[in-house]
């Protein structure tokens, strides 16, 4: 994510008809400044028509995210949330012409075929995680094995919440930043801190906390992490001030990373880094106090197989307080 460039997250509350036609206009306006062919586009269109539709027709709390990812402004992503009414069996309901009413299963057939990649976990009763990649012909694609979102508090345009990631493959270094407070105050820390960090990835992740303390010292502040993952050697090494969370989560449950107190900008004594062993096929997960540190996976049959896309719209749709910023990363430690 640039830390120049305007953030272009645009969340849309999926709860009528009018809702689905805002949904394609927007994916396909992103999709036309994307470099998008007109047909790619036109495919684009209706994938997103299909997925709110679903939404709208049988969804509880509905909402979709269409973005530009982060990092490739050459991929459209698009996630669907919805709180149920789910389905039991997904596969059974990819086939054309296979769907029971009142179940968001009309449409996947389509989906599947219409994106470039795409994912899902439901789970009935509990709601349904859809995610959407487009990728312009020709140009590079992400890797689908980190992810990060945030959400702002309420009605707020901007977000004080953010992420970046940096690398790719084997070796990645990522931030999450809590701007102080909320809004545009909040948004100019947390960009400010991405700025810092994308001018020194190659540094350690404690180097990085303290030029990012130096840099916040005109700002709110804020809590800041910084976590640097190396797939190969199954390594995590950590620093953080502040009440960002990070996590290694496993199997049979998950180990918390240390931070130290303080405000990233104002107080900031004591910065340490930690050194971490990782699990096979294990995660990683950064957030913000924008999610509850009570989540728990165990509850979500199957949803550790999937990819880091689904796992981080399900932290963020059932785990979020909606009385703050949001922001969560998922990066997965295979190889």
């Amino acid at each position: 994510m640039d830390a120049v460039t305007p953030r272009r997250d645009i969340w849309l509350s999926l709860e009528d008809a009018s809702a689905i036609g805002a949904a394609r206009r927007i994916a396909i306006a992103l999709a036309k400044e994307g470099g998008f062919s007109e047909d790619h586009t036109g495919r684009i269109g209706v994938a997103v028509s299909e997925a709110a539709s679903n939404l709208v027709k049988h969804a509880t709390a509905g909402v979709m995210l269409i973005r530009p990812h982060p990092d490739a402004a050459t991929t459209l992503e698009v996630f669907s949330l919805d709180g149920g009414p789910g389905m039991a069996d997904v596969e059974a309901r990819i086939r054309d012409g296979h769907s029971t009413a009142g179940t968001l299963g009309i449409g996947l057939g389509a989906i599947s075929r219409l994106s470039d990649a795409w994912d899902v976990h439901s789970q009935p009763g509990r709601g349904t995680i859809l995610t959407m990649r487009f990728h312009a012909p020709g140009s590079p694609q992400p890797d689908e094995r980190e992810c990060g979102m945030y959400r702002p508090i309420g009605d707020e345009v901007a977000c004080g919440d953010a992420f970046a990631v940096a690398g790719r493959g084997d070796t990645l270094t990522a931030i999450v930043c809590d701007g102080l407070g909320h809004g545009i105050a909040a948004a100019a820390a947390s960009t400010e801190a991405v700025r810092v960090f994308r001018e020194h990835t190659d540094a350690t992740p404690a180097v990085i906390i303290e030029r990012v303390h130096e840099a916040l010292g005109g700002t709110r502040g804020g809590a800041v992490a910084v976590v640097r993952l190396d797939r190969a050697a199954r390594t995590a090494a950590y620093a953080g001030v502040g009440n960002i969370s990070g996590w290694i989560v496993h199997a049979e449950g998950r180990q918390g990373m240390v931070s130290v107190h303080g405000i990233a900008g104002h107080r900031a004594r004591g910065i340490r880094e930690m050194r971490y062993e990782l699990p096979p096929h294990g995660l990683v997960v950064l957030h913000s106090d924008g999610l509850t540190d009570r989540w728990n996976l165990s509850g979500y049959p199957g949803l550790l197989t999937h990819s880091a896309p689904v796992i981080a719209g399900t932290l963020l749709r059932d785990w979020a307080v909606r009385r703050d910023d949001a922001c969560v990363l998922v990066m997965r430690v295979e190889r």
